[in-house]
């Protein structure tokens, strides 16, 4: 009994260990990787073939300001959610086009974002976001 107790703690506790940073929007629950560095930011999402549906990429800048993003390199449409300090909704790029050519249209927030948050394509719909909906995170998983 007490190697199935010392198995089944392993197992909870692998399982809790697994489980990496994530974010909630609208009740929904998306696990996302963080682009906190200069280096992860300008890569993106660049190159990708696919995201899984309940996946995304969090962007965390120093401090608030107008934001624009392109998707230069960026296989797969993506919904570009832009949040302030307070992580409210400022605004989003709905549906936002790969751009497969050398000279790629900018996509801008319409006021100042600290947190940007990058899903595949038609999730802003489907959640039925508008501005002032909050940004749960929960990055130090």
């Amino acid at each position: 009994m007490r190697y199935f107790t010392l198995a089944l703690t392993l197992l909870v506790c692998a399982a809790c260990m697994a489980e990496g940073p994530y974010i909630e929007l609208k009740g929904k629950r998306f696990t996302v990787e963080v682009a906190e560095s200069r280096e992860k930011q300008a890569l993106g999402l660049m190159f990708r073939e696919s995201m899984p549906d309940d996946h995304g990429m969090v962007f965390i800048f120093p401090a608030e300001g107008m934001r624009s993003f392109w998707m230069k390199n960026t296989k797969i449409p993506l919904d570009i959610f832009y949040f302030d300090e307070d992580l409210k909704l400022v605004s989003v790029s709905e549906n936002t086009p790969p751009c497969r050519s050398s000279r790629c249209p900018g996509y801008p927030s319409t006021g100042p974002a600290k947190y940007v948050l990058e899903l595949n394509a038609g999730k802003a719909a489907e959640l039925g976001v508008k501005p002032g909906d909050e940004l749960k995170l929960h990055l130090d998983q």
